[in-house]
């Protein structure tokens, strides 16, 4: 079989695992439609009571409102909060992280000082993050409570690493501070309620952490991406659950409620995330999934820590992590069991992460991403060079053969199955295996497949220039050149191989390069540049191999 053949097999493989990823991960692409402006003011939801984590019980207590930043800042219950790479806006009321910038990730290189806005609680887009006490004897701030602050605004000096951002609350003698503390170079925050119960009652209550937002997000030209709630974490009986999808249509109709240990809670989009990380791993945590029914869907992620007792006169600290940032594969590893699978390269993952790695491994000799994906084509290229030689000896074989399937098409022409037999024939007599050129294309594809996605989700790649027009390997190329170059490399290559004696498959195999041209031009253009990269050392091995074996001039 000509390796050509398989072409239009491996695009439509490929296209059709987008699509069924796509499909099976998530239906949000429906429900974005749906999205409207939200300028509502609180929308009822449900949290898990206080108790032990496996409790079944239930309150009703309104989600965070939807209010306009502008609306908010205006009342006087907003802190600003500045690092050298977070800008977060804290609510006042219930300490709601409801707006984070991501200071050194611009959403267009076009406009730098623009930086991605992760969180919002503006009109349209939704995505809060929340957290609070729930208490079963005595008082304790939700996220509706009004807190105090002590300033107003908050920015990490030069020559500081750490900022403490101190929010008080008291009622019933039962004191909470909550606070938030940023590290420079940093994108988790460390977030802890210290209860002081000053009361004449004992005090037991529960932390919970949450996740809020709408369907609406960010997605990619003709390349999807999850947008979601993911989770992790251990159940009772030991078993794991690694990384678990639990997209919005999930949360609307069948929910999460379970009983997990050293997890966490993750809403991801394209490169980014936001995630709750319990401070002890050790506690079991039950984990559940909430929607609004009124208006716009709000939907909720979140874990409720088992009940604490607090003594008159005794104190209790409570302790999470807020991780708002990119997807950066080792801070995510570090921060918690299983928490880099959120950098989602599918089922292929285990190709991918080596692909990363020797990507990563040649960005720190070279500096540049483009030529890290050059040196990583030439190194699988380098790996498979034996496979491939055989393979191109076998193609070598049956193109000397040409000029003899002439001759037969030629004699049987008109008997299809008669030429079929004597084309068997001719191929046992040579010693040549007609699908002998197919198990280079093969072998790729997996290989493709995980770069794709390699080049896709990975945030270190994002807005990564290579030379000249190229200034960003993960969007396409912007005047086609690299695909243009493809579309020539597959003439090339067209041109090595055997001919098909179908007039036919001649004709359809000659239009495959401009099909495919155009297929390609609408890819990321690191992926094309690996594609152009492996084609050509293609072509000069398979060039190598025919002049060697004299089948160039046949």
């Amino acid at each position: 079989m000509d390796s050509q053949r398989l072409l239009p097999i491996i695009a439509f493989s490929f296209v059709m695992l987008l699509m069924w990823q796509a499909w099976n991960d998530d239906q949000a692409a429906l429900l974005q439609s749906q999205v409207v402006a939200v300028d509502t003011p609180a929308q009822q939801t449900d949290i898990p009571t206080a108790g032990q984590a496996i409790e079944k019980a239930r309150d009703d207590i309104p989600a965070t409102p939807a209010q306009p930043l502008a609306q908010a800042a205006a009342s006087g219950d907003v802190v600003r909060v500045v690092t050298d790479v977070l800008d977060l806006v804290i609510n006042t009321r219930g300490g709601v992280v409801q707006q984070a910038d991501l200071r050194a990730y611009p959403q267009e290189l076009e406009h730098p000082d623009k930086p991605v806005r992760l969180l919002s609680d503006a009109s349209g887009m939704v995505n809060v993050a929340q957290s609070g006490l729930r208490a079963t004897r005595g008082a304790a701030p939700d996220h509706y409570a009004t807190y105090r602050s002590e300033a107003g605004e908050y920015r990490l000096a030069d020559g500081e690493d750490k900022i403490v951002v101190p929010l008080a609350w008291e009622q019933d003698g039962v004191r909470v501070t909550k606070t938030f503390t940023l590290t420079r170079g940093s994108y988790t925050i460390d977030i802890g309620h210290q209860v002081s119960n000053g009361g004449a009652s004992t005090w037991v209550g529960s932390q919970y952490r949450q996740l809020q937002r709408n369907a609406a997000g960010e997605g990619m030209a003709l390349v999807y991406t999850y947008t979601g709630g993911v989770y992790a974490g251990t159940q009772a009986d030991g078993e794991r659950r690694a990384y678990e999808k639990v997209d919005f249509d999930d949360m609307a109709k069948t929910g999460l409620d379970a009983s997990l240990s050293d997890g966490w809670v993750a809403m991801i989009q394209h490169y980014f995330l936001s995630a709750w990380v319990p401070g002890d791993k050790a506690e079991a945590n039950r984990f559940y999934t909430l929607t609004s029914q009124n208006g716009t869907p709000l939907y909720t992620l979140g874990m409720i820590s088992p009940a604490r007792t607090v003594e008159p006169g005794a104190s209790s600290a409570f302790s999470s992590s807020l991780y708002l940032g990119p997807k950066i594969q080792d801070d995510l590893e570090a921060l918690a069991t299983g928490l880099d699978l959120t950098v989602d390269y599918g089922m292929l993952h285990f190709i991918a992460k080596p692909i990363f790695w020797l990507l990563n491994l040649f960005h720190d000799w070279v500096g540049n991403w483009g030529w890290a994906i050059v040196l990583v084509t030439v190194l699988i290229k380098l790996v498979f060079y034996r496979l491939s030689e055989s393979s191109y000896r076998s193609m070598a074989n049956m193109r000397k053969l040409q000029p003899k399937l002439k001759s037969l098409k030629e004699r049987y022409g008109d008997d299809k199955q008669k030429f079929s037999e004597e084309m068997m024939k001719l191929y046992r007599t040579e010693k040549i295996n007609p699908l002998g050129g197919c198990l280079p294309i093969l072998v790729q594809i997996p290989v493709f497949i995980s770069l794709y996605w390699v080049l896709v989700e990975s945030v270190e790649l994002r807005q990564a220039p290579f030379i000249l027009w190229i200034n960003d390997l993960t969007a396409m190329d912007p005047y086609f050149v690299l695909p243009v170059i493809m579309g020539v490399s597959m003439w090339l290559q067209h041109k090595l191989n055997p001919q098909p004696m179908d007039e036919m498959q001649r004709k359809v195999f000659m239009i495959l390069p401009p099909v495919f041209t155009v297929f390609f031009a609408f890819f990321p253009s690191g992926l094309v540049l690996y594609w152009v990269v492996n084609n050509v050392l293609s072509i000069a091995q398979q060039w190598v191999i025919n002049k060697r074996m004299g089948a160039m001039d046949v």
